[in-house]
């Protein structure tokens, strides 16, 4: 598995595998088991997926080594602050059942409860993750769904630059500001729901793709991502899929194919996080 290289000049595998709405028990923990079985060495979740247990439990039981995997989770909006934050953090690392986390992230930019101070509750937040890195509780810290205002406002006080910023991109999704700024920061862009929410499979421009290559729209959407630089983070319950998702690696698109599922239209897009009242 290829890596990227991070602004703090830790390594981070290019491919993560997502948990988002794989359900607690069986179902995510038989998918983080195959998911580690196949060959994938990242997963991400978070406190809001309601499943770090079950995750926590397939990652002992997988039998690889710590230092070969790849964990994040993240911050979820009931504990932004100080001492919010350093308890969610040990409660997540317990339910993982692990020493330290690979990577932490915020979760949300600016939660509808404390969106009146949002400014505060991020730095105050990002301090105390600050403090976890110092202790070596965790390697790298991050964000996800943040706009450009709200990284500048975190880093008007952060001492760490975020190391990763989590935002939704898809064929048909290019957030075109964040990901210039993100850039020129060095801030990895990581790519959650990589292979969109369903249109993509049925898209003409993607299927005629997909025959050309002698691949899966899946793959395609997953090379036209890596291609662009980001960390796609498809997720699948499905063993079939999850190991599908992994072979694509040999795909090179052309330069004109590229172009042609960037400017794929009547996929669902992003949103304003400013407006949406988690």
């Amino acid at each position: 598995m290829k890596t990227y290289t991070m602004n703090n000049g830790l390594t981070i595998p290019a491919l993560g595998f997502g948990t988002y709405l794989s359900k607690d028990g069986e179902e995510v923990y038989n998918a983080v088991r195959k998911a580690l079985a196949v060959g994938y060495r990242h997963i991400d979740t978070a406190a809001f997926y309601g499943n770090e247990e079950s995750i926590g439990r397939a990652i002992k039981d997988s039998g690889i080594a710590r230092e070969e995997l790849y964990i994040t989770t993240k911050l979820w909006n009931d504990a932004h602050g100080y001492e919010e934050a350093k308890i969610a953090f040990a409660d997540s690392l317990e339910k993982l059942q692990l020493d330290y986390l690979d990577l932490y992230l915020i979760h949300w930019p600016n939660p509808a409860g404390i969106r009146d101070r949002w400014q505060k509750a991020n730095a105050d937040a990002w301090r105390a993750m600050e403090e976890l890195v110092a202790e070596g509780k965790i390697r790298s810290i991050g964000v996800s769904n943040f706009m450009i205002h709200h990284l500048d406002e975190l880093l008007k006080t952060a001492t760490i630059v975020p190391a990763v910023n989590q935002i939704r991109l898809a064929p048909g999704v290019y957030q075109d500001e964040i990901v210039t700024y993100c850039r020129e920061k060095k801030i990895v862009i990581e790519a959650w729901s990589p292979l969109g929410r369903g249109e993509l499979f049925t898209h003409p421009t993607m299927l005629a793709l997909a025959e050309k290559y002698g691949k899966t729209v899946a793959q395609v959407a997953l090379a036209w991502s890596w291609a662009q630089g980001f960390l796609p983070l498809p997720k699948s319950v499905t063993d079939s899929r999850i190991v599908e998702n992994l072979d694509f690696e040999d795909l090179q698109l052309s330069d004109k194919d590229l172009v042609a599922i960037t400017a794929i239209t009547g996929v669902t897009g992003a949103y304003n996080p400013d407006e949406v009242n988690f």
